[in-house]
């Protein structure tokens, strides 16, 4: 395992918890909080799953620290790396549903570089 690799998934999670909150936050979040079109329930449980998304991205980064420093621990990198990129797919879908090119979506690259750090600690 290459340690060196996996304070690299770190780095890439807390860059996309940190584009995720501050960018996303008020150019995503906001409006959708301002918007009066979609019923109440469906705006708030959007909301909720902005804040799933928050909370998963701040702790992925502790998961990888946490194998960093506990190397005998790779079934967690192997389970972040799987979640990682099933959401990076995820994305693509959802945009490629919404007709917008995928890499419009943050969340595409961002999971898929911390899912690649990840996966390439265990085999490089």
């Amino acid at each position: 395992m290459k340690i060196y690799l996996l304070w690299a998934a770190v780095l890439a999670s807390g860059v996309t918890f940190w584009v995720h909150t501050f960018i996303g936050g008020p150019r995503v979040a906001a409006p959708l909080l301002a918007g009066t079109q979609l019923p109440i329930a469906s705006k708030w449980l959007n909301y909720y799953c902005w804040h799933i998304t928050t909370l998963y991205t701040f702790f992925m980064a502790f998961g990888y620290g946490f194998v960093a420093l506990n190397p005998d621990k790779p079934e967690l990198v192997v389970f972040l790396s799987v979640l990682n990129v099933s959401f990076s797919l995820l994305s693509v879908l959802v945009a490629r549903k919404g007709n917008i090119h995928p890499l419009r979506f943050p969340s595409t690259t961002l999971f898929a570089v911390v899912s690649l750090l990840g996966i390439a600690s265990l085999i490089v």
